[in-house]
């Protein structure tokens, strides 16, 4: 299966920055600025949150943020409608809950997704083994990589599972916490994030939740292929006046800079 995903993870596999951001945030048509500000200053790929009412794992500036978008009128009709009018070199991964991609159609939902040039999926809540039961084959059907979580809870067994189903890269979260949120402090994450290097994994991992600083971006980087980083940005779009501008003062914060 080869689709923009695929081509990066074999040009490079370290150093990787990934940003996560609501569609429908802050306006309705915001998307296409968002991500022609992310691909033009460098960013790899790019998270899509596709909005949802009752966000748990999310923190409270997501969950902020698909208040937002929903308020503003966005759903997954209109997100794949804004989506098949652009063409981005960038790798595009939708991320959400199950939920709405069940009211959508799950078919539908990978048939429209491929269609508007998503490389990849993330659905949290939807467990691998019901994933490799039920809708592996239609994902890699539609070639959309299907992306899986781990923690620090996540035990040895179920970790080489996910490896052997996943496809393209292994998002690990740093802390069992909620997204945003200050949770292992640097050394248990550094143990955590060493004992899964030392696993010597398929694929690559990409770390999430908490991410936000020079600190913990060069933790990322020193032990994975690198790091995905949302309510940080958030705060940065919120503060800024545009996309452009948030994503050069968030790119200044991960380097050290004023």
């Amino acid at each position: 299966m080869r689709n923009a995903l695929t081509t990066l993870l074999e040009k490079k596999r370290e150093n990787l920055l990934s940003v996560f951001f609501t569609a429908g945030f802050p306006e309705l048509d915001s998307l296409g600025k968002t991500l022609r500000s992310l691909q033009e200053n460098g960013i790899d790929f790019a998270e899509i949150g596709m909005p949802f009412s009752d966000p748990l794992a999310d923190g409270p500036v997501i969950q902020q943020t698909n208040t937002v978008a929903i308020r503003n009128g966005m759903n997954l009709e209109l997100l794949f409608r804004q989506l098949e009018g652009m063409q981005m070199e960038m790798p595009l991964i939708l991320m959400g809950y199950l939920n709405p991609v069940l009211q959508f159609g799950v078919e539908s939902f990978c048939r429209r997704a491929a269609g508007a040039g998503v490389s990849g999926v993330i659905l949290p809540d939807l467990p691998p083994d019901v994933y490799e039961a039920q809708y592996r084959d239609l994902f890699l059907s539609y070639g959309l990589h299907f992306v899986f979580l781990i923690t620090p809870t996540t035990d040895e067994a179920r970790i080489r599972k996910i490896d052997a189903l996943s496809t393209a890269f292994i998002y690990a979260v740093s802390s069992s916490s909620i997204t945003g949120k200050q949770g292992a402090d640097e050394g248990r994450k550094r143990d955590y994030l060493l004992r899964l290097q030392k696993m010597d994994l398929v694929h690559p991992l990409m770390v999430g939740f908490g991410v936000q600083d020079k600190a913990s971006f060069a933790l990322a980087r020193e032990f994975t292929a690198g790091a995905i980083i949302g309510t940080a940005f958030l705060n940065a779009r919120m503060e800024a006046g545009d996309e452009d501008q948030a994503v050069k003062t968030l790119l200044r914060k991960l380097n050290g800079k004023p």
